[in-house]
Parts: C-alpha cells; structure tokens; sequence
C-alpha cells in the first residue's frame, strides 16, 4: 500500500451515510447488490462510474449520519482505494479501519483539485496533485497493518495464524 494512483471523484461537506447508501437498499443481500445505488440521492450516477483504484476527496464531515457499517463496505465494494477528505465522522472512521478502507485527513487538497485529475498518494507521507505536494499524517503501524490485510477480522486471523 505504499505508493498508488487513482482517477479523483470529488464530494462535498457533510456526506452522511444516508447519501453513501440509503435506507432503502440495506435489505438487499449482499454488500455487492448495494453498491450500485451509492452517493444515490447525491448523484444516481456515480456508482456506475466508479472504477477499481479510484479515489474519493471530498470535504469535512464525510461519513456523519447514522453509524452503519455498510457504508464503508459498499464504497470499497466499488472498487474505491481510499478516501481523502477534510475531516472524517468518528464512528465512520472505525467503521472503516474496522472494513480495511483507507481514509486520509487533509484539509487542503479538496479545494485544489478538480474531478476526473489524478492524484498519487505515498502513505505516511504526501499526496501529489500536478505536481504539489501536500503532506498527510502518519497512520500508526496497526491501523496500516489491519488496512492491508483488508480490515480488522482478516488482520486478527492473520496475526492468530488461521489464514
């Protein structure tokens, strides 16, 4: 996970899990069914979009709302490798970490970039937008190693030896 690039979909402040996956789509059976009507209310056609290593950067408050766990779930689902944002809701922070879904604090980035730019992110050290710079905080050992192993239940099987 050190190093990645990825094509850049961009989101406003505030994004709650309500607009992440609505309500109404919770019943359906798996996470992977779900994913289609992603950012729905925002905008029905992202999910479609959306494609393996792209990256979401969107404002402050993203993941607010109710503390569902899908959410996380369903933006990795779609093939999403982090998100960036200004600011993170706290149990959708865990959420995510929990789901093995990367997510990067920085407060600058969002109002610089345009949708459809690339972005490439060194973890622990910077992402570079056109050729800026812009620092990001170290994630400490253990939330990189459950990232890696693709969230908190496969990183405690590996650690235990049952995978």
């Amino acid at each position: 996970m050190a190093q990645f690039s990825g094509k850049v979909w961009v989101l406003g402040d505030d994004i709650d899990t309500d607009i992440i996956i609505p309500t109404e789509y919770l019943a359906l059976e798996t996470v992977n069914d779900m994913a289609p009507y992603a950012f729905s209310p925002l905008r029905p056609e992202l999910a479609g979009q959306i494609k393996e290593g792209d990256i979401i950067v969107a404002g402050k408050n993203f993941g607010c709302g109710s503390s569902r766990e899908q959410a996380p779930e369903i933006i990795k689902a779609l093939g999403i490798k982090c998100v960036i944002a200004k600011s993170f809701a706290r149990i959708f922070f865990r959420n995510s970490i929990n789901n093995g879904l990367l997510l990067i604090e920085n407060d600058k980035l969002h109002d610089d970039v345009k949708e459809g730019d690339s972005v490439t992110v060194t973890v622990n050290e910077d992402i570079d937008y056109n050729g800026n710079k812009y620092p990001i905080a170290s994630l400490p050992d253990n939330l990189v190693k459950i990232i890696d192993a693709g969230g908190l239940v496969k990183a405690m099987r590996k650690l235990n030896g049952l995978d």
